[in-house]
């Protein structure tokens, strides 16, 4: 989703609460700023883990943004704690997982952890919002399955490949086939 610049769309945040954990005071200030930009007026600031576990304890919550504190890595199990432990409605709440390294293997830690997308830093207001927007939108349903909990992981369903139907008839279908081309076939003849 990207957001037209000369739309005269507004949105404002200020009756949602909004957990914010990063470590860095540098990144709390650039959160907070585009958080409160954006109309936020209630906003939980977390320094460390601790704090946000306390916060997602006693607060309800419309939306936690979470770096993800590389290298260790905490902000994400932060959020497996959040799907798993927290009590509803925390635990269903929209979580955006933000990061300066965006390896495939944090891509991955992020979406099995249950986050919801994840945003490589430095952050533009603009794709904030566009990402803010598409949760509210997109609506995944949540899943509880093993040892993962949180929105499904699947974004889209395009069914199968252009061609290729269902696999069960499409084997039949060549199983009948190939019974067929080996079967001898009877010689035209000429009719005169």
């Amino acid at each position: 989703m990207s957001l037209d610049g000369a739309s005269r769309a507004r949105f404002n945040l200020d009756r949602a609460a909004v957990l914010l954990l990063d470590d860095t005071p540098l990144g709390m200030s650039i959160l907070v700023q585009i958080i409160t930009g954006l109309g936020a007026k209630t906003l939980y600031r977390c320094t460390s883990v601790e704090q946000a576990r306390e916060v997602a304890s006693t607060y309800e919550l419309d939306l936690a943004i979470v770096d993800g504190m590389a290298p260790s890595g905490v902000g994400y199990d932060f959020v497996r704690w959040m799907r798993t432990e927290a009590k509803e409605p925390n635990c269903y709440t929209p979580v955006l997982i933000t990061t300066a390294h965006t390896p495939a293997s944090d891509v991955a830690r992020a979406r099995d952890c249950g986050g919801h997308i994840i945003i490589k830093k430095p952050i533009a207001p603009k794709v904030m919002l566009e990402r803010i927007l598409w949760v509210a939108k997109e609506g995944r349903p949540f899943l509880f399955s093993g040892s993962y909990v949180g929105p499904d992981r699947r974004f889209r369903n395009d069914g199968p490949p252009d061609g290729v139907g269902r696999r069960r008839e499409d084997l039949i279908e060549k199983a009948d086939d190939a019974v067929a081309e080996s079967q001898p076939q009877p010689e035209a003849r000429a009719v005169s």
